[in-house]
């Protein structure tokens, strides 16, 4: 569990290297980005014939993984539909392919991530609570940068060099000032901010000491073309406000490249059921 750009699969990945499966395969899916008629058939395959299109056997992700790992990134976004079917499979380590009757058996070690709160999403009857149980045999919270900043020397030092070996450059010196940036900064983008910063400036930098341009971690109180707005207390407030901005923009629209989804960054089927556990009526938006 954590925020975007934690590191979450990074952990993962290092879970299946140190383990005796390191030689077999690690699968990374990602549950929010596969479109919810091909889910199915992408986690378990589908048989020839089995629908249009299907013009031979595939295997799935779990077939695929057989022996190694499974990362199922963003599992908050997995449908209902399919929630049940990957219960039976953590409990009874087959499944069958789409269009067919015969179970397949696998041994696969399942790691699942998200940046939600799950707990959260079964109270609400978003999430079916026996698979959260089932998932939550040993949870590890990876926290957001903000909350180990003694990290960040390190973590600068490493992606330095790794970006500076590949520009071709070579520093000498960190400047003071751009380590007290770094500390200062609250890094809402966490690791995957930080890695962007550093690469950019590798690139702009001239001469042999690193540094960055101090309007790239300016905090904003508020967006500059949007309303002022007073300062929420909770995360859920926050959440209601950004979404309720993203409709009034799109005027009420979900989907579409000018729709709110695309507006917040976030799949349209993870916006709908964030509007529904807010109790948000989308429909006043409409025509502003």
């Amino acid at each position: 569990m954590g925020e975007t750009g934690t590191g979450k699969e990074l952990l993962a990945r290092a879970i299946h290297k140190r383990s005796k499966r390191a030689s077999r395969a690690f699968i990374r899916v990602n549950c929010g980005a596969i479109a919810s008629s091909l889910i199915a058939s992408e986690l378990f395959g589908h048989e020839k014939g089995a629908f249009t299109g299907a013009f031979q056997r595939r295997i799935g992700h779990f077939e695929a993984a057989d022996g190694g790992t499974i990362l199922l990134d963003e599992i908050g976004d997995l449908p209902m539909e399919m929630q049940s079917a990957l219960l039976r499979v953590l409990q009874e380590e087959e499944f069958q392919r789409v269009g067919s009757s015969q179970s397949v058996s696998v041994d696969v070690r399942v790691l699942a991530a998200t940046n939600s709160d799950l707990r959260s999403a079964v109270d609400a009857g978003k999430f079916r609570e026996d698979l959260f149980y089932r998932l939550n045999v040993f949870p590890i919270r990876v926290p957001p940068l903000r909350e180990r900043l003694e990290d960040i020397p390190l973590l600068l030092e490493y992606l330095l060099t790794r970006y500076s070996q590949k520009a071709g450059k070579k520093f000498r010196d960190i400047t003071s000032k751009t380590l007290q940036l770094f500390r200062a900064y609250r890094w809402p983008g966490n690791i995957r901010e930080l890695q962007n910063v550093i690469e950019r400036a590798v690139v702009l930098c001239d001469g042999d000491t690193f540094s960055v341009d101090e309007s790239w971690l300016r905090q904003e109180s508020s967006p500059a073309s949007g309303p002022v707005v007073p300062l929420v207390t909770t995360l859920e407030d926050r959440e209601r406000q950004m979404i309720e901005q993203a409709l009034a923009q799109s005027r009420g629209r979900i989907s579409g490249v000018t729709g709110a989804a695309a507006k917040l960054g976030i799949p349209r089927q993870t916006l709908d059921r964030k509007i529904l556990g807010l109790g948000i009526d989308k429909n006043q938006f409409k025509g502003r």
